[in-house]
């Protein structure tokens, strides 16, 4: 049998706002601290009743316009929907003020999420019931319950926020909604990042690198959330996992003259931010999404370049825990890229990478971090013959993907670990083109 923590248990959830206690009440199975808290009497303390099997839940999404609801512990020790609303949190004092009335609107306090367990009632105020609460976990409430499946980020709910001038946002979504220019064919469910003129690099001295080296072209993200969790054994889950998944499609192009300087120059040029809401059967989860959108050149030597190219492909990050392996991290990409245009002149290399920096994590705690760099290299060469200099180029495609967990992943109720622990580098590269000539 499972137990939960001997506590009043309610999990009420917002837009982007949850809370979560555990327990029920000695005579009247659950009862929610607004209906406690009514005569200020603290709710009883007892173990919930043995949950009975353990159910297989639907991961899905919440309907545009649809609050995420209320749930919390029934009788049965199973998580079902309640009328409750978070009205305000502090998170300096965790202090909620809970409602059975008024809309599902974000808590001022937690616009992220907020996953907690009600230790107390405080009292009546004007706008409901004042409670304590204190952190908890998913566990607490999803229990010997199972779940698993993945969820579309809808694109119109995605904040862009440009870094650089140029920057155009567009995306598209069923009911023939579609925003941006008309001539940027986005398929539906995805999200796409025009940087409409050149990234120029910096030209100030002692730059790492400096020169008139551009980048310009687009990154299309179809991201979504994957979610699984299985409790059916006692004290900690079986497993777990929280990850971003999706389709990522680019055309780009490097052109200019770079020169050698040190460090590889890192140039953001939008950033992203989402708070998507996921139904875990009756449980609303709150996912938040940051993600980072940037232009990486290194160079070694005196190197002119013109390449352009197209990418493709799918790519998984996120954290995986089973009770005999712990959390491992996950990240597979089967990107490719296809050279439209490829040519290295003088001597030395480049590399630069139209990439993304993301955070995946649940109520406002970062779980998973990644970078995904897709890249292009070149590498010329030169050698003196009589009259002139001969030099030889290649080109290559490839892609870095590196990353770690963090702490916060503990949020699912399993054993917590005192460090970060790193994805793992995974590097694939290809050819793309090469040639020779007569270097000027």
């Amino acid at each position: 049998m499972r137990k939960f923590p001997a506590r009043h248990a309610l999990l009420a959830a917002l837009a982007t706002v949850t809370l979560l206690t555990s327990g029920c009440s000695a005579e009247t199975g659950a009862t929610s601290p607004a209906a406690a808290g009514a005569d200020g009497q603290r709710p009883s303390s007892i173990v919930t009743p043995d949950p009975g099997p353990s159910r297989q839940l639907a991961v899905t999404g919440v309907p545009d316009g649809e609050p995420t609801g209320v749930a919390r512990a029934g009788s049965d020790g199973k998580a079902t929907k309640s009328p409750l609303k978070v009205a305000s949190y502090d998170r300096s004092t965790r202090r909620a003020v809970i409602s059975s009335t008024g809309k599902a609107t974000s808590a001022p306090g937690a616009p992220e999420g907020l996953l907690a367990e009600v230790t107390d009632v405080a009292g009546k105020t004007e706008k409901g019931t004042e409670v304590r609460t204190e952190p908890t976990t998913l566990g607490a409430l999803l229990g010997d319950d199972k779940a698993d499946g993945t969820v579309p980020v809808d694109p119109a709910a995605v904040d862009v926020e440009p870094l650089v001038q140029g920057v155009k946002v567009s995306w598209a979504k069923a009911g023939n909604v579609h925003v941006g220019p008309q001539g940027a064919k986005v398929p539906l469910g995805s999200l796409r990042i025009d940087v409409g003129a050149s990234v120029p690099l910096p030209v100030t001295e002692g730059a790492p690198v400096s020169g008139a080296v551009s980048v310009a072209g687009f990154v299309q993200l179809a991201p979504e959330v994957e979610f699984s969790y299985d409790g059916s054994s006692a004290l900690t889950p079986d497993s777990a996992f929280l990850g971003l998944t999706g389709d990522w499609t680019s055309q780009w192009a490097l052109k200019g003259r770079a020169v050698a300087g040190g460090k590889p120059v890192r140039i953001p040029f939008a950033k992203l931010h989402a708070d998507p809401v996921i139904q875990v059967g009756p449980v609303p989860v709150v996912v938040n999404l940051d993600l980072t959108a940037y232009v990486q050149v290194a160079a070694d030597g005196s190197v002119s370049v013109d390449v352009k190219q197209d990418l493709k492909g799918g790519f998984r990050i996120g954290g995986s825990y089973s009770k005999a392996g712990g959390w491992k991290p996950v990240s597979t990409s089967d990107i490719t890229s296809t050279p439209v245009r490829a040519k290295v002149t003088a001597a030395g290399s480049v590399k630069a990478a139209l990439g993304a920096e993301a955070t995946v994590g649940l109520y406002g705690a970062v779980g998973v971090t990644a970078d995904l760099a897709p890249y292009l290299r070149g590498e010329a060469s030169a050698a003196a013959t009589p009259g002139a200099l001969v030099g030889a180029w290649k080109v290559y495609g490839g892609v870095d993907l590196t990353g770690w967990l963090q702490l916060q992943l503990s949020i699912f109720g399993t054993p917590v670990f005192e460090h970060r622990i790193p994805l793992g580098a995974l590097h694939r590269e290809w050819p793309l083109a090469e040639g020779k000539g007569i270097v000027a």
